[in-house]
């Protein structure tokens, strides 16, 4: 079997066991057996780090649901094959080529080397970000919930946020948090670190302790750190101001709110599609502006080998620069005085075309399948679901039986990857012995 096809039957195996575990009555509040659909499209939801959800999981799930579907969120963050090594390392068993194969895959790492050493310290940041969010948390909830249940609050939420899920045991989600500075800034922080890569964050550790130990050859960032941070801190700062300025007026989200909290919710609302899905105003009620920049915030999604989703902001960096230098008259691509790998150009045109095909086709058939629904709307979920966002704008609940397949099969999609989940039906990609004569064609 090839690594593609491992990793996605792997995801396959933990969706299901989350389903079957969904389904049993001591996991719903009323004590009954689940609807076999709810369950479904809540544990790949929950598994593809979505958020989106057809019931109020704070009523409808009693507190074996809710720790199912952490424990989903959790395994579905780190990604099954850094869950299944991890696994092999507490038992003590030594793991082949083809697991570190496999590791490198679904990290999308360069080297297979030290790969013991890598999956500790994915799993140590891990705990350190969330258990630093559960205490931040703490004093939002427990006031006003008690210890146990601010804790466990605390918990929930804080796994949700790093893993970039958005389910909430609020039936307004964060709504009515929105003037809350505390939990604003622990959740949008818990999202941005979660969401940048695992890679990022260990170069920005080691840099650290190379400038407090005062050593003077301090760690060099690589390209995808640049990349990965400086696109991140531009789509941030141009989400946020145009957000601010859409919904000013907006008497249903942003109207009724002073400035100070106007700045504070545009940054959230700028946050959140990258891919988290939580929301401290009502998505539905936003101007057509506000969901079209939404919708294309959560198509470009968060970094490589985070827990976030949608295309990647290093793939819209290497496409922008690609079209900028083509519009120069350049034939190389440039990126911080390194030049771009014509293969990674490739993957990401192919990563595009994949992501575009996925969308209009799920939008088309939900289309045709639940006709009475606005066709934004359903564009808008079939992003979120793309992206493995989880905002929406009200109508989850509302897809047919058929619409929701649908929506469980965009939100696997696009948490096992387009170029993966291809590889896995077509196979991996094999290198090419013939090569044939060049020639020109008219494009553009």
């Amino acid at each position: 079997m090839t690594i593609s096809r491992t990793i996605c039957l792997g995801f396959l195996a933990v969706i299901t066991v989350g389903a079957l575990l969904l389904m049993m009555p001591f996991s719903t509040s009323s004590g009954n057996w689940n609807d076999p659909i709810v369950a479904l499209f809540t544990s790949t939801s929950a598994v593809c780090v979505t958020g989106l959800s057809v019931v109020d999981p704070g009523t409808y799930f009693s507190f074996w649901g809710e720790l199912f579907m952490v424990a989903l969120v959790q395994i579905g963050g780190l990604g099954y094959m850094t869950t299944t090594t991890f696994l092999i390392l507490l038992v003590g068993r030594r793991f082949d080529l083809r697991h570190k194969m496999a590791i490198q895959q679904a990290l999308d790492r360069p080297g297979l080397q030290e790969a013991p050493q890598l999956i500790r310290s994915v799993i140590a940041t891990t705990m350190i970000f969330e258990i630093t969010g559960i205490f931040l948390l703490m004093p939002v909830f427990a006031p006003k919930y008690g210890l146990s249940q601010g804790l466990w609050l605390s918990i929930f939420h804080s796994v949700n946020s790093w893993n970039n899920a958005g389910f909430s045991l609020f039936q307004d989600n964060f709504i009515g948090y929105q003037s809350s500075i505390l939990l604003i800034a622990v959740v949008t922080g818990l999202i941005i670190f979660g969401g940048i890569g695992y890679g990022v964050i260990f170069e920005m550790f080691l840099w650290l302790r190379d400038r407090i130990q005062r050593k003077k050859a301090c760690v060099r960032f690589s390209l995808n750190f640049k990349v990965a941070t400086s696109t991140t801190i531009i789509l941030l700062v141009f989400g946020t101001i145009a957000f601010f300025f859409i919904e000013w007026r907006n008497p249903e989200t942003f109207g009724l709110m002073n400035f100070g909290e106007k700045v504070l919710n545009a940054w959230f609302q700028s946050v959140t599609p990258r891919t988290a899905g939580f929301n401290t105003i009502d998505i539905g009620k936003m101007t057509t502006a506000g969901l079209f920049l939404t919708i294309a915030l959560m198509f470009m999604g968060a970094s490589p080998g985070g827990t976030g989703g949608g295309i990647k902001t290093t793939t819209v960096r290497v496409l922008t620069s690609a079209t900028k230098a083509i519009l120069q008259g350049q034939e190389e691509v440039t990126l911080y005085k390194r030049e771009v790998a014509i293969s990674l150009i490739l993957k990401a045109v192919g990563v595009l075309i994949g992501s575009v095909a996925t969308v209009l086709l799920s939008t088309i058939l939900i289309s045709l399948t639940d006709p009475k629904l606005d066709f934004l709307q359903i564009l808008f979920e079939v992003v979120s679901a793309f992206g493995t966002v989880g905002l929406s704008t009200g109508i989850t609940a509302k897809l047919s039986v058929v619409g929701k397949l649908l929506i469980i099969s965009t939100m696997y999609i696009g948490r096992v990857g387009v170029l993966l989940f291809m590889a896995a039906i077509l196979g991996d990609p094999r290198p090419k012995s013939v090569h044939y004569p060049e020639e020109n064609l008219l494009v553009g």
